[in-house]
């Protein structure tokens, strides 16, 4: 995101946006646009995009995200991170939105708006049990939220993310409807597949972003460093995002224009889950006395998913033409313009919010 640094809360945000910024909602549009149409007009580029991975990542989509979200890491101030580590409000809270709220969220909607649709229902499960990684941390920058707490907050997810996910994914498709009396649902994940995307999607940015913070400000200084370099890479962060929205909706055009009416009933339950997880945890955020910044930090580290393992462990478990996969794949597809819209609503919410007492 390109506004001035140093700007005084008072001022308005979206005044401030670069034109690439202004109109996001417009750019998102189109590149969902075009990904549908290229991947309905040319035969096979689905196929052909999908064929362009490394043991099972997709490369096109790797790419776009590592370079979405390098930008954002070189702006994180590393040797600030203890101001957050040290917020055991804010790191306890995102724990129990992620890992107790937010699965058993997804849960409850997945049964009461498909019943009758066990594939999608899992696939829905599976991707509550993805818990937030790459864009969150563009959503977040968007929004003026703290970059330190995103940083920490999705490494920390993260961790659980590898620890949690297969025993989680057991007890909400196994045991859970097994108390519950309903049809139950055996998940078979490797662990070395969550730590992979991790790796992958958060790790090799993370680095990159640290070390261009550490060198550029031992080469230049910090001055130098936030005011020439930041400027000149911050665009590539929404270029990334754009390019990886398009090689999305092209890989699944096909599957989700052919599918009308099943997207439309997955999308109903994913579309509520983000409205009430985001809104659910901003309210926590101010209750518990955080910052505009924290609160808006708190609120999409709790609502975004990785969608990315989601369509990895559903096409892995039950086959790339599945139901399972179908929603997984659904999944981001509601989550960008969902997302994009709550960011709109956090800046209209940050001038009636109490700010944080250094400036961004």
């Amino acid at each position: 995101m390109t506004t001035t640094p140093n700007a005084p809360h008072q001022t308005n945000v979206t005044a401030r946006l670069s034109t690439l910024d202004r109109f996001l909602p417009v750019w998102i549009g189109l590149a969902m646009a075009v990904g549908l149409i290229l991947g309905r007009a040319i035969p096979g580029l689905g196929n052909a995009l999908a064929a362009i991975e490394l043991d099972g990542v997709s490369l096109p989509i790797a790419l776009g995200l590592l370079v979405m979200m390098y930008p954002v890491l070189a702006k994180v101030r590393y040797d600030r991170l203890d101001t957050v580590t040290h917020d055991r409000r804010m790191l306890v809270s995102s724990l129990v939105l992620n890992w107790l709220v937010g699965p058993l969220l997804m849960f409850t909607l997945a049964w009461l708006m498909l019943p009758d649709l066990p594939e999608y229902r899992t696939g829905l499960i599976i991707v509550g049990l993805a818990r937030c990684i790459a864009m969150v941390i563009i959503w977040n920058d968007l929004a003026c939220g703290d970059r330190e707490a995103a940083a920490v907050l999705v490494a920390l997810n993260s961790v659980f993310q590898v620890l949690a996910f297969a025993a989680l994914g057991w007890f909400y498709l196994s045991v859970l409807p097994g108390w519950l009396g309903l049809p139950q649902t055996d998940l078979e994940v490797s662990p070395w597949q969550i730590a992979k995307s991790v790796l992958i999607f958060l790790g090799v940015p993370l680095i990159a972003g640290y070390l261009s913070r550490r060198l550029g400000e031992k080469h230049w200084g910090r001055a130098a460093y936030e005011n020439r370099f930041l400027p000149v890479i911050g665009p590539w962060a929404l270029y990334g995002l754009l390019f990886t929205i398009v090689v999305l909706f092209a890989l699944q055009g096909q599957q989700v224009t052919g599918h009308p009416l099943d997207v439309a009933r997955i999308a109903l339950p994913l579309l509520v889950y983000f409205v009430i997880m985001w809104g659910l945890s901003y309210l926590l955020g101010r209750a518990l006395g955080m910052s505009y910044e924290r609160t808006t930090t708190l609120a999409f580290t709790a609502a975004g998913n990785n969608f990315e393992l989601a369509i990895a462990v559903a096409i892995g478990t039950f086959g790339v033409t599945s139901g399972q996969a179908l929603a997984g794949v659904v999944g981001p597809l509601i989550e960008v313009p969902v997302l994009v819209g709550l960011v709109y609503v956090s800046l209209w919410l940050r001038k009636r919010c109490p700010h944080a007492d250094d400036v961004r």
